[in-house]
């Protein structure tokens, strides 16, 4: 069992986060991503990406079967809401030697006070740290920033979006239900009360928290919090936990509402289930960006979309008068 004992500060201070390489290593752990369908089928694709690109640091770190551990200093502490993949990876390569050296051993050797288990680590693994604990984080960001544009970057702005409107969801709940409900709701094996977070587990943590990091995962399929092994090192427990993304279902348009706007148009309309980006509509109906965009813009001058950003995209939604639009019949 994990215990986190927070306080009133600690719970002000909790908030919720999106991680880019908390996702890309996420997909490293053993028996996590592959049993996904849909349009998240790319989640239980990604590991084919190490062997086909040569990443040997990478394929020597990933689990094959659960129980291990994988170096945290890969998934850098988010500073902010909104952690860029560059800064996260300029992160890794600035890791203190003292704490690669330290994590590697953790993974080697395990952690019995945690019911943690080692592992034996690949030969390139143990070479590239022989030749020092700077080159190897230096070593490891190069291959962490290939792997995420060849297996993650293509997926992003999508998964972004749903990661982004979950945190929307939970932020409403959070407002209307208080932070206790919202601790409770996330999973079947988390409780809170009385000022304890507990999460069932094969491990065994007691530890006070200062603050937790609320993360909403598409590729872990199991609850689990990110603690620090590393002594001395002061990092917010984070608590991932899964999504159920489902694919939206749009209502098919009705006869008059394309007759009104346009086929097209009522089509993208129906479709905004969700705040979606333009490349995600583009995809989904097979058309161009630039199509999108034009269709997009005339809605939303017309009041019927709203649009907003979040980070480095554009996300749209339908507005009250839009959805009248679409549910009427």
């Amino acid at each position: 069992m994990i215990r986190l004992t927070i306080d009133s500060t600690g719970l002000a201070r909790t908030r919720f986060v999106v991680s880019p390489l908390h996702e890309a290593v996420n997909t490293l752990m053993a028996g996590g991503p592959n049993s996904r369908t849909g349009p998240y089928a790319w989640v239980g694709r990604t590991r084919r990406v190490l062997r086909r690109e040569k990443l040997e640091l990478l394929s020597g770190l990933a689990l094959e079967q659960s129980g291990g551990y994988i170096p945290d200093f890969l998934s850098p502490h988010p500073t902010g809401p909104e952690p860029t993949v560059a800064e996260q990876l300029e992160a890794v390569r600035r890791t203190p030697p003292e704490r690669v050296r330290a994590e590697l051993d953790t993974a080697l050797h395990g952690l019995a006070a945690a019911n943690l288990s080692g592992r034996q680590l690949s030969d390139v693994v143990l070479r590239t740290l022989e030749r020092g604990p700077r080159y190897f984080a230096e070593r490891v960001a190069d291959e962490l920033g290939r792997y995420w544009e060849a297996a993650l970057a293509p997926h992003w702005p999508d998964a972004r979006a749903v990661l982004d409107a979950e945190i929307d969801r939970r932020g409403r709940f959070l407002a209307r239900h208080g932070s206790g409900p919202l601790f409770n709701s996330l999973a079947p094996q988390l409780s809170w009360a009385d000022g304890l977070i507990q999460l069932e587990s094969r491990f065994e943590v007691n530890l006070p928290a200062r603050m937790v990091l609320l993360m909403p995962t598409l590729v872990s399929q199991e609850i689990h919090v990110i603690l620090d092994p590393v002594d001395g090192v002061d990092r917010a427990p984070t608590l991932m936990y899964p999504i159920a993304p489902s694919v939206p279902v749009p209502r098919a348009p009705a006869p008059a509402l394309a007759q009104l706007v346009g086929p097209t148009r009522a089509d993208l309309l129906a479709a905004l289930v969700d705040p979606t980006t333009t490349a995600a509509l583009a995809a989904r109906h097979f058309l161009s960006a630039g199509t999108v965009s034009y269709h997009l813009g005339v809605l939303h001058r017309s009041g019927l979309v709203s649009r907003v950003r979040s980070g480095r995209e554009v996300l749209y939604r339908r507005t009250p008068r839009g959805e009248e639009l679409v549910t009427a019949r």
